[in-house]
């Protein structure tokens, strides 16, 4: 019997690799659902090469240009989440979660209750709405998997283990376009330069945030929120190599490294193959790597957003909210030409200061309307102040 699949975010990098290793493997899957926000050109010819029937494109003047291309009528084209009861008819065996930002949280809840098991990729769900996430997984017993390729490897190398037995965990960076250049020179750097990642092919946003390493600040949550471990055991490990993804410390003295080639395609297709037997054509260990791991602590004054973590609390709140919402409009202040790179992390640090957004680190994400008015409002506070 053909397994039944959804993929929200199907023509992101994500969804792009998954449909590639479905399509070396098509006898055994069958497509229910796609969805995208504004690219639906290639959103139909996924649609055609796939067989796929039902559509969700969320913005409404590419919804209308869709609907205007499909000449036959034979899509079903949406133009939100809320008909998600007349797509699918029984859950399907797997959904792939990776819409970009704050926007892809409410799409994974709702879509959860379809799913007998959801891989999420999205960072920015799982750092602020992990409560919400977590409760709908228990309710409909749907299985997670985490994809991110650190997280992925935690998760992997957790199998039949507890967290109670970590000591420590070991999320490593590559440290990325900047690891290496001088301090001074970070005050003139250039869109162009920060958009240069030296091992990973990645959209613009997220290369950004590797560039400045708030990437690591959310691994760091998303790591404590998904394994439920305190921020004490997590620590940040500079590896410019980017060839170990985790490392786990257990408490017997044991630790476990793991490792892939830089590619999603690994953890991409380790989700949607688990326990199944099936094989990756992968290239050989990479001894060369593995002689000379390059491993060191974070330097702070290059990297001064890690100082982020100082501030969070120990716990899941509405603060992580303002985190990603001012860092995500700072980020695109950057790639407009309206603010400096350096000026991503000094910005960054004097808003999330301000009384009334410090007092959130004791308040709790009770719906998702709390997190998504908190997001509009830190934006245009965020925006307000930077330009």
């Amino acid at each position: 019997m053909k397994k039944k699949i959804s993929i929200l975010g199907s023509t992101g990098s994500i969804g792009k690799t998954l449909l590639d290793v479905i399509s070396k493997d098509r006898k055994n899957f069958e497509i229910i659902l796609l969805t995208a926000d504004t690219n639906y050109k290639l959103l139909y010819k996924q649609a055609k090469k796939f067989n796929v029937k039902n559509l969700i494109i969320t913005n409404t003047k590419k919804y209308n240009q869709l609907k205007k291309i499909n000449k036959k009528k034979d899509l079903k084209i949406y133009n939100d989440f809320k008909n998600l009861s007349l797509i699918f008819k029984s859950k399907v065996d797997y959904t792939m979660s990776s819409i970009m930002g704050i926007n892809g949280l409410e799409p994974t809840l709702q879509i959860i209750k379809y799913s007998k098991k959801i891989a999420i990729a999205n960072k920015e769900s799982i750092i602020c709405g992990w409560n919400l996430i977590n409760k709908e997984l228990k309710k409909n017993k749907t299985k997670f998997i985490p994809v991110d390729s650190e997280h992925f490897s935690l998760w992997f190398g957790l199998q039949n283990l507890r967290t109670k037995n970590i000591e420590k965990m070991y999320l490593t960076a590559s440290g990325g376009p900047f690891n290496n250049i001088s301090l001074d020179k970070f005050k003139n750097i250039k869109i162009n330069q920060a958009l240069k990642h030296p091992n990973w092919k990645m959209g613009k946003k997220i290369s950004i945030d590797s560039a400045t390493m708030i990437n690591k600040v959310y691994e760091v949550i998303e790591a404590r929120n998904i394994f439920n471990i305190n921020y004490k055991n997590i620590e940040i490990l500079i590896h410019p190599k980017s060839y170990v993804h985790a490392i786990l410390k257990f408490n017997n003295g044991l630790i476990k490294i793991i490792a892939h080639d830089t590619t999603m395609k690994i953890p991409i297709f380790n989700t949607l193959y688990s326990n199944n037997n099936k094989i990756l054509k992968s290239k050989k260990i990479a001894i060369n790597s593995l002689n000379n791991l390059g491993f060191k602590i974070i330097e702070l004054k290059r990297f001064p957003i890690v100082k982020l973590l100082n501030f969070l609390p120990p716990k899941q709140s509405l603060f992580e909210t303002v985190i990603v919402s001012a860092n995500d409009t700072l980020v695109e202040l950057f790639l407009n030409n309206k603010i400096k790179f350096i000026d991503i992390q000094k910005k960054l640090f004097k808003i999330i200061n301000k009384k009334k957004f410090l007092k959130l680190r004791n308040k709790y994400p009770k719906k998702i309307q709390d997190i998504i008015e908190l997001n509009n409002y830190v934006r245009l506070k965020t925006l307000k102040n930077s330009i």
